[in-house]
């Protein structure tokens, strides 16, 4: 039988769970921030905005794979279990980074180049559409009594060790090296550092043991009884799903957008958007935990009620002040108020989604609802944020997209927990 994980080994067990996060996260963030170099080289046209249009596009097309990963790679967790399924989809995950990474430009091999790509992020796509629901599920399995949120919390946390990572790389390169030799080949340098990272990743993760929790089941479900029980609490994944994109459309906005943003839209220099990102990244590592940890005492729906009516009500206003009054400082100001928002809403949400889904279908319900949120609304918000500016003429408009994100997660989070929508047998 496979040996139980000890209890001293908490905190080493938090890292060799999260490391795959990492690498999901810093591979994401990388296509985000280095967009315009990507266009260029995979996705040329006479149109700067329509190249830029064509690589978001193939950004968010990985998400489609999202909600199949989940069913299929979930079933897999739920009735395999928690640690065989975490390598699996880091091993999915590498392969299609190191497609991104090493696929020759449209110069080189025509559309074989786009097409690559595209394949490489639905392989990425299919994988991460369970890696974040695996993680969330094996940290809340793991946990002491009533620390959930704290543990749980480090899976988002652990994301943003990779924008800080990322954003400091790409600080040294554009220090190091001329625009133009960025914008020729060494924009593929974080990538090639990438797939370095991810044999280490695959030895951490490897040494995980089972869950004591999934262990004591005595029975785990087959396909077609997951299957089942998702389609009798539909609602419960829908309502999950709704939680979700308050989630990942306020993440991607502040991360993997931010940068070209500030660039193409705010005209910063690229080492000022990227020293935003990482003051970014370094304030969500600091709110999610910290709120992760007071869910665990005033308890999750409080805080979800509160900062998703705040991104509601101050996403847009704090945009549009940012556009009348562009500066570096005053971006920075705005991004860490939404940085506190999302990683306020999150650090109680995440954990709040793995505590709704029945336990025989955690996993898969789980990651189903996080994918169809990050499918439908997260993973296109660089696109629909390119989209509404270009349409508009308003630079704000952005903040329309997160504040209806806000608006979702508030009705959601009434819906869960004044019991309209409940855990059906």
């Amino acid at each position: 039988m496979t040996a139980i994980a000890k209890p001293q080994s908490k905190f080493s067990t938090v890292i060799r769970v999260t490391s795959g996060n990492f690498i999901e996260m810093y591979d994401f963030f990388l296509f985000g921030f280095y967009a315009t170099y990507i266009s260029k080289a995979f996705f040329p046209t006479d149109s700067e905005y329509a190249s830029l249009m064509l690589t978001f596009a193939t950004f968010g097309a990985g998400f489609l794979m999202r909600p199949l990963g989940a069913i299929l790679l979930g079933g897999y967790i739920d009735r395999i279990g928690r640690r065989k399924g975490l390598v699996l989809t880091l091993g999915i995950m590498a392969t299609g980074t190191a497609m991104v990474a090493f696929i020759p430009s449209y110069a080189t091999i025509g559309l074989l180049a786009p097409l690559l790509v595209l394949v490489g992020r639905l392989l990425q796509g299919f994988s991460a559409g369970v890696e974040l629901g695996g993680v969330s599920v094996y940290l809340s399995e793991m946990a002491t009594p009533g620390h959930k949120g704290f543990y749980v919390s480090w899976q988002s946390a652990s994301q943003q060790v990779a924008i800080i990572f990322s954003a400091a790389l790409g600080y040294i390169l554009n220090e190091s090296m001329s625009k133009e030799v960025i914008a020729d080949w060494g924009w593929r340098i974080p990538f090639f550092i990438g797939c370095m990272i991810i044999p280490i990743v695959f030895q951490i993760r490897r040494s995980l043991q089972e869950t004591e929790e999934f262990l004591a089941k005595k029975h785990h479900p087959t396909f077609k009884e997951i299957m089942k029980s998702l389609t009798i609490n539909w609602q419960l994944v829908v309502a999950g799903m709704m939680l979700i994109v308050m989630t990942t459309v306020s993440f991607y906005l502040i991360t993997v957008y931010t940068p070209t943003f500030g660039k193409s839209v705010m005209k910063l220099s690229i080492v000022d958007s990227l020293i935003i990102t990482l003051f970014v990244g370094l304030s969500n590592f600091i709110w999610l935990p910290v709120m992760g940890a007071l869910s665990d005492r005033i308890g999750r729906w409080p805080i979800m009620a509160l900062f998703s009516a705040l991104a509601l009500f101050t996403a847009y206003p704090a945009l549009n002040w940012l556009v009348a009054n562009p500066s570096f400082e005053h971006m920075l100001a705005v991004e860490l108020w939404l940085s506190f928002l999302y990683g306020s809403y999150n650090g109680a949400t995440i954990v709040a989604l793995t505590e709704i889904i029945p336990i025989h279908i955690r996993t898969t319900g789980f990651s189903l609802a996080y994918s169809l949120a990050t499918a439908l609304f997260g993973g296109f918000t660089p696109l629909v944020s390119t989209w509404l500016i270009e349409t508009t003429g308003d630079k704000a408009s952005p903040g329309y997209w997160m504040a209806m994100a806000g608006g979702m997660g508030l009705i959601a989070t009434v819906l869960i927990y004044k019991g309209v929508v409940k855990v059906k047998d």
